[in-house]
């Protein structure tokens, strides 16, 4: 899949989450409003239900006279003697009760004329009451004045709020798992994408690898096949040192292709015993130093640890310091100028292997110690190599307790740290 085709289908995605998104909020809007239209209508209902009871049933009586002032009560006999107050206060309750209304709730009976509260629980609620949409006229009651019924819920929006919430609630939280499983989806897909354009790019690293001893023994057999070569033994021994160094060359790339699956697999065996780093470390100078002589190069050791024993694996340890040299050697354009070194800082044994090359930009840094990862990404054949040497060499050092670190500018060279407990 190309990258195109990737992006097409981000930015697809990516819109079709928005108009999801817009989508659940105008359902959440509609689903509020509608929830408005049912509290509403249940209120009304029940309202109307008490005004109806108060008309058909002749079982209620008349609000007490003792009560109220005199001069009050005559002004407003028509409604006192059809709605007492404490019958009124009980069918409201219970009216709301079977609706499912049991928040609590404000209510008053008043003149519509002069807004004169008769009864209720309207106590500094009185402009709430009469601002209220909650409402049922009693002219049915008395047909000479027009007294209204009104209800004020301090709490009604959240009253709505709570009977509304689980909906939003689960739709939103479904709709957040959607967007994670996109965005990582897509991180998948771009790391899948990257893994195997490193793969193709190994592949051909390992092809290219394989095909130049293959062809210097290819090349070097045919010769030692003419009547001539035979007559002459130090042409023999010549190509037979070839066919053998190049096998040797062949078996040993064989052997760091088969370290990733070791690797991968955490299928090894680390043999730790306390070792003698100078010593180490000199036995791989030694070993080491003719690539870099070859070259015209200088390989200088500065071991000024006096604490040099840890425990680690020796033949681990030997093939970090040889990979950490190669490299080293590999990228210094030039005459290499390695310098090895040996400190004791905060009870640590720390190895710094220096050159003067052409360093790793910041940009690099970050991705050094990954697998495959090369610096001449560019060009694969660049710089020989499979791209799992420091790779290697971190998931080695940290088997074996220790840390590795990276100091580097571009074209100002590189130090590579490496520490373990003394």
């Amino acid at each position: 899949m190309n990258k195109r085709v990737i992006n097409i289908i981000i930015i697809l995605t990516t819109v079709s989450l928005f108009a999801a998104l817009v989508t659940q909020l105008f359902w959440v809007k509609d689903a509020w409003h509608l929830k408005v239209d049912q509290f509403n209508n249940r209120v009304l209902i029940s309202l109307k239900g008490i005004v109806n009871q108060l008309m058909t049933s002749s079982e209620f009586q008349p609000a007490n006279t003792a009560d109220f002032p005199e001069d009050f009560y005559q002004k407003h006999e028509e409604i006192l003697t059809v709605v007492n107050p404490r019958v009124l206060d009980s069918l409201i309750k219970n009216e709301f009760a079977s609706v499912g209304i049991e928040d609590p709730f404000q209510y008053g009976v008043y003149h519509d004329a002069d807004t004169t509260f008769i009864m209720g629980q309207y106590m500094d609620f009185e402009s709430n009451l009469l601002e209220s949409i909650h409402f049922v006229s009693l002219t049915c009651l008395c047909q000479s004045e027009n007294y209204l019924l009104s209800v004020y819920f301090p709490n009604e929006q959240s009253m709505i709020l709570n009977e509304l919430l689980i909906m939003p609630l689960m739709s939103g939280l479904f709709l957040l798992v959607l967007i994670f499983s996109f965005f990582f989806t897509i991180y998948i897909v771009i790391r899948q994408k990257r893994l195997s354009e490193i793969k193709t790019d190994f592949v051909n690293n390992m092809t290219h690898e394989f095909k130049t001893p293959i062809s210097t023994i290819s090349v070097s057999s045919e010769i030692l096949t003419k009547d001539s070569v035979l007559k002459e033994p130090d042409k023999i021994k010549k190509y037979a040192k070839i066919i053998y160094d190049e096998n040797n060359r062949l078996k040993n790339q064989v052997e760091r292709v088969l370290q990733i699956a070791i690797l991968d697999k955490d299928d090894y065996k680390l043999m730790i015993k306390e070792l003698n780093v100078h010593e180490l470390i000199n036995e791989c100078i030694e070993n080491f130093r003719v690539q870099v002589t070859e070259k015209g190069g200088s390989l200088i050791t500065h071991l000024n640890a006096t604490r040099f024993n840890i425990n680690a694996d020796w033949d681990h340890l030997t093939n970090i310091i040889i990979s950490l040299l190669d490299n080293a050697n590999k990228y210094s354009p030039e005459k290499p100028e390695i310098d090895v070194f040996t400190v004791n800082e905060n009870g640590k044994l720390n190895i710094y292997v220096d050159d003067k090359g052409i360093g790793i930009s910041r940009e690099n840094q970050k991705d050094i110690f990954k697998k495959f990862h090369r610096l001449q990404a560019g060009d694969i054949h660049d710089v020989k190599g499979f791209g799992i040497g420091l790779f290697y060499v971190k998931t080695m050092v940290e088997k074996m307790g220790g840390n590795i670190d990276l100091k580097s500018e571009l074209n100002n060279g590189s130090r590579f740290i490496l520490s373990f407990p003394v």
